[in-house]
């Protein structure tokens, strides 16, 4: 062990670096993985409920776990004066919108949030597309979804006072059951692709897109383990051999007593 400590010598300043980052690196490939399994298992309960038979929404209010990822239906009519774009969503390299539209369910004040799609975004941000709703009663079918109660946002600009906030940042279903005076369901429902009901494009991505990309970059965080292990080792070795060498023969010498 000592003679192994005379031809390791790292130093005090790498030795604190490598125990600070090494775990960090690891940590971030492992967390990496964790991703890809959770994606890998939202989209196995995707498709095992939304196999199932479509599920009626009504106008009681119920859970959002009770309805997410089923195949659903409502009747009920478009609500257009709350409808919601929300921004910075690209499809085929094009920035646009989606469009939230809520649908009063029908005999109630109840709201369900529907997804119709995508639409591009004009020639300026002022430029806002219609994306007009269809008028009368009309039947929605399509997947329940939830979306993300966690994200990072700067403040929303203030709407111009007495109208209604268009453009969204993120589709915060907290903000908007506050936003009206109604009840609304915790839900999204992401209209079916072959729906008439005044959908835009909707080519809705499986939940699993990108589980190969989290496993590239868990890659890449153990492979930045292993290279940062390596050069200590390296280093350590060269440092102590250089040590060595300044010290001259009668070091040598006595370091194989």
């Amino acid at each position: 062990m000592r003679a192994f400590a005379r031809r390791f010598r790292p130093g005090m300043v790498a030795t604190v670096g490598v125990v600070v980052l090494l775990p960090v690196l690891v940590s971030l490939g492992f967390w990496q993985l964790d991703r890809a399994e959770q994606k890998r298992a939202i989209q196995a309960e995707y498709d095992a409920r939304s196999r199932d038979e479509h599920v009626e929404i009504g106008s009681q209010l119920q859970q959002a776990d009770d309805l997410r990822f089923y195949r659903v239906v409502a009747h009920g009519t478009y609500q257009p004066q709350y409808q919601l774009l929300i921004d910075n969503r690209v499809q085929d390299g094009r920035v646009g919108y989606y469009v939230i539209t809520p649908l009063r369910i029908g005999g109630s004040n109840t709201l369900v949030l529907v997804n119709r799609g995508w639409v591009p975004m004009g020639e300026t941000r002022d430029d806002l597309p219609k994306a007009n709703a269809p008028s009368g009663m009309i039947e929605i079918t399509g997947v329940a979804t939830v979306p993300l109660d966690k994200f990072f946002m700067f403040s929303e600009p203030p709407a111009p006072k007495g109208k209604w906030q268009r453009v969204w940042q993120h589709m915060d279903m907290k903000r908007f059951a506050v936003a009206v005076p109604f009840p609304v369901q915790p839900v999204v429902i992401l209209l079916d692709p072959d729906s008439p009901a005044g959908g835009f494009v909707r080519r809705w991505a499986r939940l699993d897109t990108g589980i190969a990309v989290h496993k590239g970059y868990a890659f890449q965080w153990f492979i930045l383990a292993a290279t940062l292990l390596l050069a200590y080792l390296i280093y350590g070795l060269r440092a102590a051999k250089m040590k060595n060498d300044d010290a001259g023969p009668e070091f040598r010498r006595n370091d194989h007593v």
